[in-house]
Protein backbone atom coordinates (compact mmCIF):
# COMPACT_ATOMS: atom_id res chain seq x y z
CA UNK A 1 0.00 0.00 0.00
CA UNK A 2 1.06 3.19 -0.80
CA UNK A 3 0.38 6.47 1.37
CA UNK A 4 -0.90 9.36 0.01
CA UNK A 5 0.73 12.81 0.21
CA UNK A 6 -0.61 13.80 3.89
CA UNK A 7 -2.72 16.89 4.13
CA UNK A 8 -4.41 18.50 6.76
CA UNK A 9 -8.27 18.88 5.63
CA UNK A 10 -8.24 15.59 3.77
CA UNK A 11 -6.49 12.03 3.63
CA UNK A 12 -5.75 9.61 1.44
CA UNK A 13 -7.99 6.90 -0.50
CA UNK A 14 -7.61 3.22 0.32
CA UNK A 15 -8.67 0.75 -1.86
CA UNK A 16 -11.98 -0.66 -1.16
CA UNK A 17 -10.95 -4.23 -0.55
CA UNK A 18 -8.36 -2.98 2.38
CA UNK A 19 -11.02 -1.69 3.96
CA UNK A 20 -12.61 -5.28 4.25
CA UNK A 21 -9.97 -6.70 5.03
CA UNK A 22 -9.14 -4.75 8.21
CA UNK A 23 -11.76 -2.53 10.37
CA UNK A 24 -11.05 0.02 13.05
CA UNK A 25 -12.08 -0.71 15.59
CA UNK A 26 -10.44 1.41 18.45
CA UNK A 27 -11.59 5.05 18.08
CA UNK A 28 -10.71 7.38 15.62
CA UNK A 29 -6.80 8.54 15.53
CA UNK A 30 -6.45 11.92 18.14
CA UNK A 31 -4.24 14.50 17.41
CA UNK A 32 -2.83 15.46 20.97
CA UNK A 33 -0.44 18.44 19.73
CA UNK A 34 -0.92 20.29 16.23
CA UNK A 35 1.65 20.34 13.75
CA UNK A 36 5.30 20.68 15.35
CA UNK A 37 8.35 22.38 13.50
CA UNK A 38 11.22 23.52 15.99
CA UNK A 39 13.54 25.92 14.93
CA UNK A 40 16.44 27.23 16.36
CA UNK A 41 15.52 29.09 19.60
CA UNK A 42 11.83 30.38 18.36
CA UNK A 43 8.54 30.07 19.77
CA UNK A 44 6.14 27.40 18.42
CA UNK A 45 2.86 27.51 19.52
CA UNK A 46 1.22 23.88 20.10
CA UNK A 47 -2.27 25.51 19.98
CA UNK A 48 -3.86 27.91 17.96
CA UNK A 49 -5.42 30.72 20.06
CA UNK A 50 -8.74 32.20 18.31
CA UNK A 51 -7.25 35.72 17.09
CA UNK A 52 -10.72 37.47 18.13
CA UNK A 53 -9.85 36.74 22.06
CA UNK A 54 -6.45 38.81 21.20
CA UNK A 55 -8.47 42.09 19.92
CA UNK A 56 -7.77 43.81 22.95
CA UNK A 57 -3.70 42.69 23.51
CA UNK A 58 -1.59 45.71 22.40
CA UNK A 59 0.43 45.55 18.88
CA UNK A 60 3.40 46.17 20.83
CA UNK A 61 4.35 44.93 24.26
CA UNK A 62 6.14 47.97 26.37
CA UNK A 63 9.31 46.98 27.59
CA UNK A 64 10.18 49.65 29.72
CA UNK A 65 9.86 47.78 33.18
CA UNK A 66 12.02 44.86 31.84
CA UNK A 67 14.85 47.00 30.47
CA UNK A 68 14.67 48.80 34.31
CA UNK A 69 15.45 45.00 36.12
CA UNK A 70 17.84 44.10 33.35
CA UNK A 71 19.51 47.86 34.35
CA UNK A 72 19.30 46.50 37.84
CA UNK A 73 21.22 43.09 37.64
CA UNK A 74 23.69 44.77 35.27
CA UNK A 75 24.39 47.67 38.33
CA UNK A 76 24.14 45.01 41.41
CA UNK A 77 23.88 41.23 40.70
CA UNK A 78 26.91 39.96 42.67
CA UNK A 79 27.41 37.37 40.10
CA UNK A 80 28.37 36.04 36.26
CA UNK A 81 25.45 37.20 33.98
CA UNK A 82 24.75 35.40 30.96
CA UNK A 83 22.90 37.78 28.14
CA UNK A 84 21.63 34.46 26.39
CA UNK A 85 20.34 33.00 28.96
CA UNK A 86 18.25 36.33 30.50
CA UNK A 87 16.92 36.64 26.95
CA UNK A 88 15.78 32.41 26.86
CA UNK A 89 14.42 33.72 30.37
CA UNK A 90 12.19 36.88 29.06
CA UNK A 91 10.97 34.51 26.16
CA UNK A 92 10.02 31.42 28.43
CA UNK A 93 8.41 33.60 30.49
CA UNK A 94 5.99 35.42 28.10
CA UNK A 95 5.50 31.61 27.12
CA UNK A 96 4.42 30.85 30.85
CA UNK A 97 2.48 33.83 31.34
CA UNK A 98 -0.11 32.82 29.08
CA UNK A 99 -1.09 30.12 31.15
CA UNK A 100 -1.43 27.30 28.98
CA UNK A 101 1.17 24.28 30.23
CA UNK A 102 1.02 22.56 26.89
CA UNK A 103 2.46 26.50 25.12
CA UNK A 104 6.43 26.32 25.79
CA UNK A 105 9.20 28.60 24.81
CA UNK A 106 12.67 25.89 23.51
CA UNK A 107 15.45 27.58 22.80
CA UNK A 108 18.06 25.99 20.78
CA UNK A 109 19.42 23.09 23.00
CA UNK A 110 15.85 22.21 24.34
CA UNK A 111 14.56 22.19 20.82
CA UNK A 112 17.07 19.31 19.72
CA UNK A 113 16.47 17.39 22.61
CA UNK A 114 12.60 17.44 21.39
CA UNK A 115 13.29 16.58 18.59
CA UNK A 116 15.62 13.70 19.01
CA UNK A 117 12.51 12.86 21.56
CA UNK A 118 10.35 12.27 18.37
CA UNK A 119 12.71 10.68 16.65
CA UNK A 120 13.02 7.99 19.12
CA UNK A 121 16.95 8.38 20.78
CA UNK A 122 17.94 9.60 23.37
CA UNK A 123 19.39 9.21 26.57
CA UNK A 124 18.04 9.59 30.04
CA UNK A 125 15.70 6.61 32.06
CA UNK A 126 13.04 5.81 29.42
CA UNK A 127 10.02 7.36 30.98
CA UNK A 128 6.97 9.23 29.37
CA UNK A 129 6.20 12.19 31.55
CA UNK A 130 3.51 14.65 31.70
CA UNK A 131 1.83 17.42 34.65
CA UNK A 132 -1.48 16.52 36.28
CA UNK A 133 -4.10 19.38 37.02
CA UNK A 134 -2.08 20.76 40.16
CA UNK A 135 0.92 21.12 37.61
CA UNK A 136 2.95 18.16 39.14
CA UNK A 137 5.16 16.11 37.23
CA UNK A 138 4.11 12.87 37.17
CA UNK A 139 5.33 9.53 34.96
CA UNK A 140 2.60 8.78 32.19
CA UNK A 141 4.31 5.13 31.90
CA UNK A 142 7.80 3.86 32.22
CA UNK A 143 9.46 1.93 28.45
CA UNK A 144 8.80 -1.45 28.82
CA UNK A 145 12.73 -2.44 29.06
CA UNK A 146 14.51 0.56 30.10
CA UNK A 147 15.71 1.72 33.51
CA UNK A 148 12.70 3.67 34.96
CA UNK A 149 10.44 0.03 34.62
CA UNK A 150 13.31 -1.66 36.19
CA UNK A 151 13.59 0.67 39.04
CA UNK A 152 10.06 0.04 39.41
CA UNK A 153 8.33 3.73 38.15
CA UNK A 154 5.18 3.01 37.91
CA UNK A 155 1.42 5.49 36.04
CA UNK A 156 0.60 8.38 38.62
CA UNK A 157 3.86 8.96 40.06
CA UNK A 158 4.63 12.43 41.00
CA UNK A 159 8.19 13.49 40.61
CA UNK A 160 8.82 15.58 43.79
CA UNK A 161 12.50 15.85 44.09
CA UNK A 162 14.82 15.54 40.68
CA UNK A 163 18.69 15.33 42.42
CA UNK A 164 17.32 16.64 45.76
CA UNK A 165 16.20 19.83 44.40
CA UNK A 166 12.36 20.27 44.47
CA UNK A 167 10.44 19.58 40.72
CA UNK A 168 7.86 21.63 41.99
CA UNK A 169 6.70 25.00 40.06
CA UNK A 170 9.11 23.58 36.62
CA UNK A 171 7.96 23.07 33.19
CA UNK A 172 7.99 19.68 31.80
CA UNK A 173 10.80 20.75 29.60
CA UNK A 174 12.68 21.24 32.37
CA UNK A 175 12.25 17.83 34.27
CA UNK A 176 12.93 16.17 31.71
CA UNK A 177 16.76 18.58 30.73
CA UNK A 178 17.14 16.91 34.76
CA UNK A 179 16.59 13.76 34.51
CA UNK A 180 17.79 13.05 31.11
CA UNK A 181 22.04 12.91 31.04
CA UNK A 182 24.95 10.87 29.99
CA UNK A 183 24.47 7.32 29.50
CA UNK A 184 26.08 5.64 32.67
CA UNK A 185 25.21 8.48 34.86
CA UNK A 186 22.78 8.03 37.76
CA UNK A 187 20.07 10.13 38.44
CA UNK A 188 18.17 10.73 42.25
CA UNK A 189 14.75 10.90 42.32
CA UNK A 190 11.96 11.45 45.35
CA UNK A 191 8.84 9.62 43.92
CA UNK A 192 5.09 10.52 45.79
CA UNK A 193 2.70 7.47 45.26
CA UNK A 194 -0.17 7.25 47.07
CA UNK A 195 0.98 9.95 49.23
CA UNK A 196 3.77 7.57 50.28
CA UNK A 197 7.06 9.29 49.57
CA UNK A 198 9.95 6.75 47.48
CA UNK A 199 13.61 7.33 46.84
CA UNK A 200 15.19 5.58 43.55
CA UNK A 201 18.12 5.99 42.24
CA UNK A 202 18.36 5.41 38.43
CA UNK A 203 21.28 4.72 36.20
CA UNK A 204 20.53 6.68 32.74
CA UNK A 205 20.76 4.52 29.52
CA UNK A 206 20.59 5.34 25.23
CA UNK A 207 16.91 4.78 24.74
CA UNK A 208 15.84 3.84 21.63
CA UNK A 209 12.13 3.26 20.71
CA UNK A 210 10.61 2.91 17.40
CA UNK A 211 6.97 5.21 17.71
CA UNK A 212 5.26 1.81 16.14
CA UNK A 213 4.83 -1.91 17.40
CA UNK A 214 2.42 -4.48 16.12
CA UNK A 215 1.23 -8.35 16.58
CA UNK A 216 -1.43 -10.59 16.12
CA UNK A 217 -3.99 -10.74 19.45
CA UNK A 218 -6.16 -14.01 20.00
CA UNK A 219 -8.84 -14.10 18.07
CA UNK A 220 -7.18 -13.36 14.96
CA UNK A 221 -7.08 -9.69 15.77
CA UNK A 222 -4.36 -7.18 14.49
CA UNK A 223 -2.98 -4.70 17.13
CA UNK A 224 -1.25 -1.49 16.67
CA UNK A 225 0.40 0.32 19.34
CA UNK A 226 1.57 4.08 18.43
CA UNK A 227 3.86 5.64 21.16
CA UNK A 228 4.39 8.99 19.73
CA UNK A 229 3.74 10.70 16.02
CA UNK A 230 7.51 10.78 14.87
CA UNK A 231 8.95 10.62 11.44
CA UNK A 232 8.97 7.16 11.92
CA UNK A 233 5.30 6.90 12.23
CA UNK A 234 3.57 6.72 8.73
CA UNK A 235 6.29 4.37 7.14
CA UNK A 236 6.18 1.72 9.95
CA UNK A 237 2.21 2.30 10.53
CA UNK A 238 2.13 1.11 7.25
CA UNK A 239 4.06 -1.92 7.35
CA UNK A 240 2.50 -2.66 10.02
CA UNK A 241 -0.77 -2.85 8.77
CA UNK A 242 0.21 -4.50 5.07
CA UNK A 243 1.81 -7.09 7.85
CA UNK A 244 -1.19 -7.67 9.25
CA UNK A 245 -3.69 -7.26 5.95
CA UNK A 246 -1.26 -10.49 4.93
CA UNK A 247 -1.72 -12.77 7.97
CA UNK A 248 -5.59 -11.91 7.19
CA UNK A 249 -6.85 -10.53 10.51
CA UNK A 250 -10.46 -9.53 10.84
CA UNK A 251 -9.73 -6.69 12.39
CA UNK A 252 -7.29 -3.94 14.08
CA UNK A 253 -7.36 -2.60 17.16
CA UNK A 254 -5.48 0.98 17.07
CA UNK A 255 -3.83 1.67 20.52
CA UNK A 256 -2.25 5.14 21.20
CA UNK A 257 -2.88 5.27 25.17
CA UNK A 258 -0.17 6.86 26.65
CA UNK A 259 1.14 8.59 22.89
CA UNK A 260 1.54 12.15 24.33
CA UNK A 261 1.29 13.41 20.75
CA UNK A 262 4.00 14.59 18.10
CA UNK A 263 4.00 15.58 14.70
CA UNK A 264 0.26 16.72 13.16
CA UNK A 265 1.42 14.88 9.17
CA UNK A 266 2.54 11.71 10.98
CA UNK A 267 -1.05 11.75 12.53
CA UNK A 268 -2.48 12.52 9.07
CA UNK A 269 -1.12 9.87 7.82
CA UNK A 270 -1.73 6.97 9.85
CA UNK A 271 -5.10 8.17 9.85
CA UNK A 272 -5.17 8.12 6.07
CA UNK A 273 -4.57 4.09 6.18
CA UNK A 274 -8.70 3.49 7.09
CA UNK A 275 -10.37 6.91 6.55
CA UNK A 276 -11.74 7.86 2.60
CA UNK A 277 -10.55 11.07 0.95
CA UNK A 278 -11.71 14.01 1.58
CA UNK A 279 -12.72 12.72 5.42
CA UNK A 280 -11.57 16.08 7.86
CA UNK A 281 -9.38 14.60 10.57
CA UNK A 282 -8.60 18.23 12.25
CA UNK A 283 -11.02 21.10 12.21
CA UNK A 284 -9.26 24.55 13.77
CA UNK A 285 -11.31 27.54 14.37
Amino acid sequence: MELPQPSIEQTGKKPKNWRKTIGLTAAAVLIFLSGVGIGDGRIMLVRSANKSEQKSLPANLDYTSVEQVYDTLKKDYDGQLDATKLLDGIKAGLATAAGDPYTEYMNKTEAKDFNNQLSGTFTGIGAELSKDAQGNVIVISPISGFPAEKAGLKPKDIIAEIDGKPATGITLNDAVSKIRGAAGTTVKLKLIRNSQPIDVEITRATITVPSVDSKVLDGNIGYIKISRFGDDTAQLATKAAQDLKQQNVKGVVLDMRSDPGGLLDAAVSVSSLWLDQGKTVLTER
